[in-house]
C-alpha cells in the first residue's frame, strides 16, 4: 500500500503558467474593493439619496396621523358627558396632535424645498440637529399624550361603548402611529447626524 502512496507522490511536475493577465481590463481588484473610486461614491449618492426620501416619506405619515389624531378628537363633541374638552387627559391629546402635525408639516415642507431644488434652507449641521432633536421631542410628547389618555379612554369603554369612545380609541391611535413613523424618523436624523464629517 505504501507503495502506491510513494509512485503519486514521486510523479515530477511539469512547468506551471504564468497568470494571464487581462489586458483590457487594467484595474486591481484591491483597489476596487476598497470602498474608493467611483463606484464607492455613486452607492453613498444612492445611499443618501434613499436616506432623504424615507424621511420625508416618515415624515409625511406622522404629519398625516397626527393630522388624523387632531381632527378625530376635536370634532368628538356629543354633548353632556361625550365632550373631549371636559377631561384633561383628552385635551393634552390634542394639544400635542396640534404640536405635532404643525412641526411635521413645515419639516415635511423644508425637506420637499430641499429635494426639489437641492439648496438647504438652514445649514446642514444644524438641520441634522434640529431633525434629531426635533423628532426625540415630538416623539416622546406624542407617546406621553397617547399613554395618560389610554387608561380614561378604557374605564369609559367599560362602562359605555358608544361612538365617543371609539372616536377617542382612534385618536390616540392615530397619536400613537405618528409616534412611531417619528421615532423611526428620529432614528435616520441620528444617522445622519453620526454620519456627518465636521471639516
Amino acid at each position: 500500500m505504501s507503495n502506491v502512496d510513494d509512485n503519486t507522490m514521486k510523479q515530477p511536475t511539469g512547468p506551471t503558467a504564468p497568470p494571464v493577465a487581462d489586458v483590457e481590463n487594467q484595474t486591481n481588484p484591491a483597489t476596487t474593493s476598497t470602498g474608493f473610486g467611483v463606484p464607492a461614491i455613486v452607492r453613498r449618492w444612492k445611499r443618501e439619496d434613499l436616506i432623504k426620501r424615507g424621511s420625508l416619506a416618515l415624515r409625511g405619515l406622522a404629519l398625516l396621523f397626527s393630522l388624523l389624531a387632531f381632527i378625530i378628537m376635536a370634532s368628538n363633541k356629543h354633548g353632556d358627558w361625550k365632550n373631549f374638552d371636559r377631561y384633561e387627559e383628552f385635551r393634552y391629546v390634542l394639544a400635542i396632535a396640534i404640536l405635532s402635525t404643525l412641526y411635521t408639516a413645515v419639516q415635511a415642507l423644508r425637506h420637499v424645498h430641499e429635494l426639489s431644488t437641492g439648496k438647504h434652507l438652514i445649514q446642514q449641521r444644524t438641520s441634522a440637529m434640529v431633525d434629531f432633536f426635533g423628532d426625540q421631542i415630538m416623539a416622546y410628547l406624542l407617546i406621553s399624550a397617547a399613554s395618560s389618555a389610554v387608561p380614561m379612554t378604557n374605564r369609559m369603554r367599560e362602562g359605555a361603548d358608544n361612538i365617543f369612545t371609539d372616536a377617542l380609541a382612534a385618536a390616540i391611535s392615530m397619536a400613537f402611529l405618528a409616534f412611531l413613523s417619528l421615532g423611526l424618523s428620529a432614528m435616520i436624523s441620528g444617522y445622519k447626524l453620526s454620519t456627518q464629517s465636521y471639516i
